[in-house]
């Protein structure tokens, strides 16, 4: 207990006993002045001129200064509303003449687009787009064919049909899309200040400052008080008007489901030692925004002379972490994240907190539709995985597409909802394809790991040479990390710790990449990593006993990143309705035989005699958001005259027959698929074909289909007995390749032979259904896991 809390704890038993009677009064002020003193040694670190802590200075003035209009100008104030799916994008709307309306699609452009994200502090405009894709809006059409030039500092300068006059339907009501990034320095509230209280607030500079020192050495931090940046200053709120529905969207916006109590003495008492200085609004939040800037703004805080804010204190929050995030010392921090089987899932994410959105029903894994998906639906996704609000909805398949069925369809949610699936959907219009799967991007706390990892010496800021920052004598140097054994799965977990998305290559030498001279010392060695982690350091490695044969320097480990990454998945309806049983003679299966397709006892086979295989076609689609190309270029290419074709990868697909406790009895693989598009959905054209030396990939949205009558599709099952059995069908099983989701690289099925007939039934991919029904079957609960 701190400091504080052992003099309020003294305090109230004194209060509650009759032994404060007792006390003399100079007794009971010693006592207590020796308490202070003990409390202003925990707070003495706190004694800044302004408050602020160490590691958060008091920052630069960042001056922004009011456009100066004409005095004829119409005086608006703008705000992004309708059906988000982030916070800075929305339906245009202009509050004029005491009502809210809307802008017209009629001649609006990029450069309009501009004037409006410029206005409302945004540093530009992304896009912006017509005919009510934000939902329909209400009241007067205040602007009309409007025309900017991009550099005027209103709308209301821009050429129109005047404010007003209109011809539009609400049909037409234009949205914008505006960066992240603010305008530095850039005021929250104009001159209409008469009309505060239907104002939206803008506000994206928000922080919760640590206070006490017990969390201000907690990562994530979870408790402090709330501050605007204001005018280049950063400011509090008082507290007179909050309630625990602004709290609960500011926990949100920091990557907490939740909030909670706190101890409000120990706070009243530090406003007491400390000026605070408030911000000249209260804040007014329902509680299901996914931002603070959808909140309305409350009425003006006229603070008094001594600062009390009328009676109140500066507000504070404390938040609930998801289990993935509980906060513990920087250094202590090892936990890997590893989710729960829920009734809702991300994939095909490159970072914790983002991904397709999956539901499961009925024992199986499937998706959501995109239609009426929006910010407010997508936060009720993040807060039940245990993260905060939502900062982006994304549609039409952006993170990759699923192959199960689509579960859900025009979802809505109030924002309260404990899961997606207490939400209203439309259980009569599931008409989707997987072409508008949705998809989240939540708001996860700020762990701090990506400064305790840099790349170094790339040619851009998603390449180079791993270094990693460890503490070594007491102090923290920066080293490089062993490359021995360093692969994909390591690569993967380095691009996502820094934010950069997918690795596309993992590299055991990196001396064309010059780093920091100072950090060519090793400092991590033995690296292997599962593909959950959300740092370098939760992986498995040695501790302080490196070992590392070719050394550091030229030789360390070194990634580059890419946004995107191709998903092979197997269609497993193919495999089970094209299986079948041939007897081949061994003469007709030399080729196979010279490329290992055989098992071993063939070799001992006569060449009259006859091996007996289970023969089936695979279709493997791309699913994800980029084309699968194989690691090897094409000069590295190696021809093989029996099949006349060129091997691109030595092994692409491993084929498994187990027995029914999970031992291998048989196995097939294929030395080398010619790699290239079969076929692919409606309006997607062909980029890759295998033919005269051709280009070898899968394009994204195409499939390769490996007909059963090729060559090495088959497994050898000559020596084996009749029974049943599991096939198991594993996709770049060596990871040669980055995808977005290796979970769903294999297949299984049920398997029983007879000695004369064979049948495949219960064929899935690996992640598709409960984890009670895929623990019933043997072999890989998940791709991911393979011990290399």
């Amino acid at each position: 207990m701190g400091c504080m809390d052992n003099l309020f704890c003294l305090l109230s038993d004194l209060t509650d006993t009759a032994m404060l009677a007792a006390w003399s009064l100079p007794c009971c002020f010693t006592i207590l002045l020796g308490l202070l003193e003990l409390c202003r040694a925990q707070y003495e670190h706190l004694g800044y001129p302004h408050g602020y802590p160490q590691g958060y200075p008091e920052p630069e003035q960042e001056q922004y200064s009011a456009p100066e209009l004409p005095p004829d100008t119409p005086r608006i104030q703008l705000r992004l509303a309708g059906d988000k799916r982030k916070h800075n994008e929305g339906r245009v709307e202009v509050f004029y003449d005491g009502e809210w309306g809307t802008v017209c699609d009629d001649d609006f452009s990029i450069h309009s687009a501009q004037v409006v994200c410029r206005e409302l502090g945004y540093l530009e405009a992304v896009s912006w787009f017509p005919s009510s894709k934000y939902g329909k809006g209400e009241g007067r059409i205040w602007f009309d064919n409007v025309q900017c030039n991009g550099k005027e500092k209103t709308l209301a300068l821009c050429t129109s049909n005047g404010i007003g006059v209109s011809d539009c339907k609400h049909t037409e009501d234009v949205g914008v899309v505006c960066s992240d990034k603010r305008i530095p320095g850039f005021k929250f509230i104009n001159s209409m200040a008469n009309n505060v209280q239907s104002l939206n607030i803008q506000v994206e500079d928000v922080r919760i400052r640590a206070i006490l020192s017990s969390y201000r050495k907690r990562v994530p931090v979870t408790e402090g008080y709330v501050e605007v940046k204001d005018g280049g200053k950063w400011k509090q709120i008082c507290d007179v008007e909050w309630t625990k529905h602004n709290s609960r969207v500011i926990c949100g916006m920091f990557g907490f489901p939740g909030e909670r109590k706190y101890n409000a003495r120990v706070y009243k008492m530090f406003a007491r030692r400390r000026k605070p200085s408030y911000w000249d609004y209260s804040v007014n939040c329902t509680g299901n925004e996914a931002h603070v800037s959808s909140c309305k703004l409350g009425h003006a805080m006229a603070a008094k002379a001594n600062s009390t804010c009328g009676g109140g204190t500066p507000v504070v929050v404390s938040c609930v972490p998801g289990r993935a995030f509980s906060p513990t010392s920087m250094t202590g921090f090892r936990k890997a994240f590893k989710q729960e089987q829920t009734l809702v899932r991300l994939r095909g994410g490159a970072i914790v907190g983002e991904g397709r959105v999956e539901v499961l029903k009925n024992g199986e894994w499937g998706t959501i539709c995109d239609d009426n998906w929006s910010l407010l639906s997508a936060t009720v996704v993040c807060r039940e995985l245990g993260f905060g609000s939502a900062k982006e909805a994304l549609s039409g398949g952006r993170l990759g597409q699923g192959m199960g069925p689509v579960h859900m369809n025009e979802i809505e949610c109030s924002g309260f909802e404990k899961s997606i699936t207490e939400c209203f959907f439309n259980k009569e219009s599931l008409g989707c394809s997987h072409e508008e799967d949705a998809a989240v991007r939540c708001n996860v706390p700020a762990m701090g790991f990506q400064e305790r990892l840099r790349l170094s010496g790339g040619r851009n800021p998603n390449e180079g040479r791993v270094e990693v920052l460890v503490e070594r004598n007491g102090s923290q140097a920066w080293g490089t990390v062993c490359s021995d054994g360093w692969g994909t799965i390591e690569a993967m977990v380095v691009c996502r710790q820094l934010d950069l998305g997918f690795a596309s290559n993992a590299f055991q030498e990196t001396w064309y990449w010059p780093g920091e001279v100072s950090a060519d010392p090793v400092v991590m060695s033995g690296v292997r990593c599962s593909g959950t982690e959300m740092s370098l350091s939760q992986c498995l490695h040695h501790g302080a006993h490196l070992t590392c044969p070719k050394g550091g320097g030229r030789n360390a480990a070194g990634v580059s990143c890419s946004e995107t990454a191709p998903d092979l998945v197997l269609n497993p309806q193919i495999v089970e309705q094209t299986t079948y049983m041939e007897d081949r003679p061994m003469f007709m299966l030399q080729c196979a035989y010279e490329e290992n397709c055989l098992s071993t006892t063939s070799s001992e086979t006569p060449a009259n005699s006859y091996r007996r295989l289970l023969r089936f076609s695979s279709q493997i689609h791309n699913n994800g958001q980029s084309d699968f190309r194989p690691k090897a270029e094409r000069h590295s290419w190696v021809w093989h005259d029996c099949h006349s074709h060129y091997h691109s990868m030595e092994v692409f697909t491993h084929y498994d027959l187990l027995s029914l406790n999970g031992t291998k009895v048989a196995e097939g693989h294929k030395a080398s698929f010619c790699l290239e598009d079969t076929d692919c959905e409606e309006g997607i054209e062909k980029r890759y074909e295998c033919a005269n030396f051709g280009e070898q990939g899968i394009t994204v949205g195409c499939w390769d289909t490996y007909r059963h009558d090729i060559d090495c599709q088959w497994i050898d099952i000559t020596d084996i007995k009749p029974g049943d059995y599991i096939f198991q069908v594993v996709i770049n099983p060596n990871y040669e390749v980055p995808e977005s989701d290796y979970s769903n690289n294999f297949m299984k099925c049920r398997c029983r032979y007879d000695g004369h007939r064979i049948w495949m039934y219960s064929c899935h991919n690996g992640g598709s259904l409960s984890t009670e029904t895929e623990e019933s079957f043997p072999g890989l609960l998940n791709n991911q896991v393979i011990h290399r």
